[in-house]
């Protein structure tokens, strides 16, 4: 079965606890805190694969977690990793970030258009740090230690998008089926109906010195932009392709068909659909002329594919008749489109880069909104992190919080923004009291962090 759009729920593993523990050995006094740090929770990651052909693996599973990372342990023992969940996805899917409440797509995440390209799309939560991470001059056995960072889930959509040189489109029952199996190894389903095809069909064609991947579009019919038939089932796997041939069946088909009008259609869809597909390279080839008997017909479609400067053939897929210089001038226009798109390439997104760039710049990031007339809340990836992390029954746990976000700039931020003693402050899951202080960001009492 061919599934080539889903929607999945990913949640990443949370981080485990850091330890709080002191040595405690025979003839060692003062051994000091030896707590390990919790392990970092496990990523999920999408890796394409080509030897996925559809998104399938998906269709009845729709939940996806990661393993959390195991808590920290006394004589510097730190919790284990959580391991990673990889799910292997088809080449040429895209992954988007969607809304909860109306699962529509919020912001395009990735495009995984080759084997083996990687994006963490949820990433696991930090661990926490063990108490040996809070010594300081002053502070020589601290008893506190850092939570691990537990992460929300969230949904995503996957949509594969063929990754094709080369698209038939056409009217149903116009021969592309008959032409993908003349001019490839593929084979499709051929029969005298429409919509025999169902799904799209892949196909390697080899001319020469060149080769090109064909894909057999189920037929178009008008309406077929706004979702009519088999429309937005199939129209996005043309997106890709570089070169558009139009398959026109020259008999008419059952219903009599003028081939001028199924030309313009299927030309008038694509600009619906896409304004770019419409002024796509493309070549006509005019099928069935071993059946044709309208000359008439014959003659309009060959003036109009040289009014809109298209290259014409005339050709059977089912005889074979015109099939050879066809499919040498296909792939002669392929291998131009690849020189050019060469030429014109943008170096290869590495979205893990990209992913470790976004997460380094929302942790340093926070923002002071004012919610009412005493009431401030600090947004902001890390600094909700320090306040998630932080275990609020250990006094020591929270004036080391507190030390934390005077260094972050956040008691100047809040005091800028209007803050004034007493008001309260409120930060991802929790509300507490501002107190206006003097700032003292040189903290010689506090390490770095």
């Amino acid at each position: 079965m061919f599934i080539d759009q889903v929607r999945i729920f990913v949640k990443a593993g949370d981080g485990g606890a850091g330890c709080i523990s002191f040595r405690r050995e025979a003839h060692v006094p003062k051994g000091g805190p030896d707590g390990g740090d919790g392990g970092r929770g496990g990523n999920v990651v999408l890796v394409a694969d080509q030897g996925e052909s559809s998104l399938i693996a998906y269709r009845f599973k729709h939940h996806f977690k990661a393993q959390r990372g195991t808590h920290g342990k006394g004589s510097r023992q730190h919790g284990a990793a959580g391991e990673d969940l990889v799910l292997r996805v088809p080449v040429g899917t895209v992954v988007r970030l969607l809304d909860e409440e109306t699962m529509s797509p919020v912001e395009e995440l990735a495009d995984l258009t080759v084997h083996g390209q990687r994006y963490i799309v949820a990433e696991g939560g930090h661990g926490g740090k063990g108490n040996t991470h809070f010594v300081t001059p002053v502070r020589r056995a601290p008893a506190f230690a850092e939570l691990g960072e537990p992460v929300e889930g969230f949904w995503i959509e996957l949509e594969m998008k063929l990754l094709a040189d080369v698209a038939l489109v056409g009217m149903p029952s116009c021969g592309k089926s008959s032409m993908i199996a003349r001019m490839s190894a593929a084979r499709p389903k051929i029969a005298d109906y429409p919509f025999t095809t169902l799904q799209p069909n892949l196909g390697m064609v080899r001319s020469g010195d060149h080769s090109f991947v064909v894909a057999d579009i189920p037929g178009l019919i008008e309406g077929a932009s706004e979702g009519k038939g088999l429309g937005h089932e199939f129209l996005r796997h043309i997106e890709r392709t570089a070169l558009i041939v139009h398959v026109i069946d020259l008999t008419g088909g059952w219903e009599g068909r003028d081939p001028v009008d199924d030309y313009h259609t299927i030309v008038r869809e694509l600009r619906l659909y896409a304004a770019e597909l419409a002024e796509r390279p493309c070549i006509m080839a005019a099928n069935k002329i071993d059946a044709c008997t309208d000359e008439g017909a014959l003659a309009r479609l060959r003036a109009v594919a040289r009014e809109d400067d298209v290259p014409f053939f005339e050709v059977s897929a089912l005889t074979g008749q015109g099939m050879p210089g066809f499919i040498a001038a296909v792939a002669e226009r392929v291998a131009e489109l690849r020189a050019e798109a060469e030429v014109d390439a943008e170096p290869e997104m590495d979205y893990e880069q990209v992913w470790e760039h976004r997460r380094r710049a929302d942790d340093s990031a926070f923002e002071v909104v004012r919610e009412s007339r005493h009431a401030y809340r600090v947004v902001g990836k890390g600094v909700e992190r320090m306040v998630i992390q932080t275990e609020w029954d250990n006094p020591e746990a929270v004036d080391y919080l507190q030390s934390r976000m005077r260094r972050a700039g956040i008691d100047r931020a809040l005091a800028q923004a209007g803050a004034r003693t007493g008001d309260e402050v409120r930060i991802a899951n929790r509300a507490f009291e501002y107190e206006n202080t003097e700032w003292d960001l040189m903290d010689d009492e506090e390490d770095g962090d």
